[in-house]
């Protein structure tokens, strides 16, 4: 058994950013299926924010962060599909991923092909493999074909930058909604059809205007509380809202006849981890991410990176909805 210590960013109790702390916690060997990874990399995701406010909560203390990218240093019993040495790459329960070094379940650890840096994989993991299924699993019963409009709310951050420039690959036309001239300008350079800044125009009508009156087949809503009943208003009869996060807060509680009167609309509330239980459909979709990389459709933009030490500020950037495309922590 080998003991070595690393930093680890923890919360003692919810709330702000500086309830982050660094401590030093140990380190030991993997068990059956895990694997112990060092990091060269970490990704920094809104669901992080959401554990730290305590939105979603979790036993104290908790160590924070669901993204890494870095090697292989050594696999426990069981573990077929990596070994000591690999590059790898992950988006996985539980958090703890703002680290050195730690000792985590092996099953949605995947092996980083060479051509992507660490920071790349650590940067797309959770954000491509969202706009994965989003994009290829989360349909409305109508289905999705080339040509169809969506519509997409923060458009212009790491999980919108992906899906524009997917969507543009698949033929769709989406929408993209932002909070500024310079975030629609970015998501329309990354393949987006139509921009609409949100802060200045009325979405619902722009929408209605882009799509001759007839509305989208679906939106794609990480917004959550302030954009709730606008995106059910922009979608054709049948269509789909996937809900999938609430930057804004919550969706407050709401009578399900509201669906019937606006058109017998689909709601979802989507998560990835529910599309990650299996060793199987883990690869499954990192292999169409990785493919989609590998061919120069999809491009992940890096805008943000900062020291470990720095967690606060990071933190601190991402509530402020100052950052674009991905944002990583430098171990």
């Amino acid at each position: 058994m080998s003991e070595q210590s690393s930093r680890a960013v923890r919360i003692h109790a919810a709330g702000g950013p500086e309830q982050l702390v660094i401590d030093t916690v140990s380190v030991g060997d993997p068990g059956p299926g895990q694997v112990r990874i060092r990091h060269h990399a970490v990704g920094l995701n809104y669901i992080d924010v959401y554990q730290r406010t305590g939105l979603y909560p979790f036993p104290m203390p908790l160590a924070l962060g669901m993204e890494g990218a870095g090697v292989i240093e050594a696999v426990g019993e069981g573990v077929t599909h990596l070994k000591a040495g690999d590059r790898a790459a992950y988006a996985a329960n539980p958090p703890g991923s703002y680290c050195d070094v730690r000792v985590m379940p092996a099953m949605n650890v995947c092996k980083l092909p060479d051509s992507i840096d660490f920071e790349t994989g650590a940067a797309m993991m959770l954000k491509g493999l969202t706009a994965q299924y989003l994009l290829k699993r989360c349909k409305p019963v109508e289905g999705l074909e080339a040509g169809d409009f969506v519509l997409f709310h923060a458009a212009a951050g790491g999980v919108g930058l992906i899906a524009c420039q997917w969507a543009k690959a698949l033929g769709l036309k989406l929408i993209a909604t932002a909070g500024s001239d310079d975030k629609c300008k970015l998501a329309l350079e990354h393949g987006a059809s139509h921009a609409i800044n949100y802060r200045t125009e009325d979405f619902v009508a722009r929408v209605k205007d882009i799509t001759g009156g007839q509305g989208v087949k679906v939106v794609y809503d990480s917004v959550g509380k302030d954009t709730f009943e606008k995106s059910l208003d922009c979608l054709k009869p049948f269509g789909l809202l996937a809900s999938f996060g609430n930057a804004s807060g919550p969706v407050p509680p709401f009578a399900p006849g509201i669906l019937g009167a606006k058109g017998s609309l689909y709601l979802t509330r989507q998560t990835l981890f529910t599309h990650i239980t299996s060793r199987e459909r883990t690869q499954s979709m990192a292999d169409d991410l990785f493919a989609v990389i590998a061919s120069g459709q999809v491009k992940i933009r890096i805008d943000q990176r900062f020291a470990l030490a720095d967690v606060r500020k990071a933190h601190e950037s991402l509530e402020a909805r100052s950052t674009t495309g991905c944002t990583v922590l430098l171990p």
